[in-house]
Order: structure tokens, then sequence, then C-alpha cells
């Protein structure tokens, strides 16, 4: 059973950052059904670290595509970017540290909140933006 699953309400209408964006969701279902068929800690901290890794390639991929083309609210969304890799980071800090023993639903919840609020209420708002100078 997904957590998350894909759909056309989550498309930016960039072919790149939508399939990033299905990765990252494919990332937070995999460490949700990891998590809930209770595999060991190496497993679960596998898939982490690999979320909070493909999180930071994405996020740097917009970057680059927002100076590409100067996208004009760049800063404040970096600034997101930065609070939500801030966030994600301490949650894997804290269960490699063993401060939380297991993850929770509350905190996949967390992470299924934070992914699609930030591209329903963020990453949408360069939509307009990057088809205007071509990047579909």
């Amino acid at each position: 059973m997904s957590l998350l699953a894909w759909n056309d309400t989550y498309s930016v209408g960039v072919v790149e950052l939508d399939n990033d964006h299905k990765k990252l969701i494919a990332l937070i279902n995999a460490l949700f059904d990891a998590m809930r068929a209770q595999k060991g800690r190496e497993i679960v901290g596998e898939i982490l670290d690999g979320l909070v890794s493909y999180t930071a390639e994405h996020f740097a991929r917009e970057e680059r595509m927002f100076a590409k083309t100067a996208y004009p609210e760049t800063a404040a969304h970096k600034v997101a970017h930065r609070a939500l890799v801030q966030q994600v980071l301490d949650v894997q800090a804290k269960y490699k540290d063993g401060k939380i023993a297991t993850l929770s639903i509350e905190l996949m919840k967390f992470l299924k909140r934070w992914l699609t609020d930030h591209i329903q209420n963020e990453d949408k708002r360069y939509s307009a933006h990057l088809n205007g100078y071509g990047i579909r």
C-alpha cells in the first residue's frame, strides 16, 4: 500500500522536475513500506539517506533552472528549500543517533505533507515562468 500516489495535480509542467517529484514520491513510499514491514534499521536508514540525497539533487536542479531563467522568486524559494532540507536532515540525524527508534506514521505523514505542500504551494509558482523560457 502506498502512502502517496502521483497524479496530475502535482505536475509543474516541466517533465524533468515532474520526474524528480515522482522519484521523491517513490522514495517516500519505499520508506513507508519498509517502516510498515518492520525492516531493519539499516534498510530504513539507507532509504532515508536516499531520500535526503535525492531531495538535495532535485533542489539543486530547480535552482539551476531558476538561475538560467532569472526566476524572480529564487531567493524565497531557496529559503524554503533550505528549511525543508534542514527538517529532513534533523530527522535523519535523530534516526542515525538512535533518538528515534523507529519511524512513525506521524513522521511519514509529515514527509507526505512536506512534499505535496511544497509542490503545490511553492513549485507550481514557477511553472509559467519556466515554460515561458521553453522549459517543459
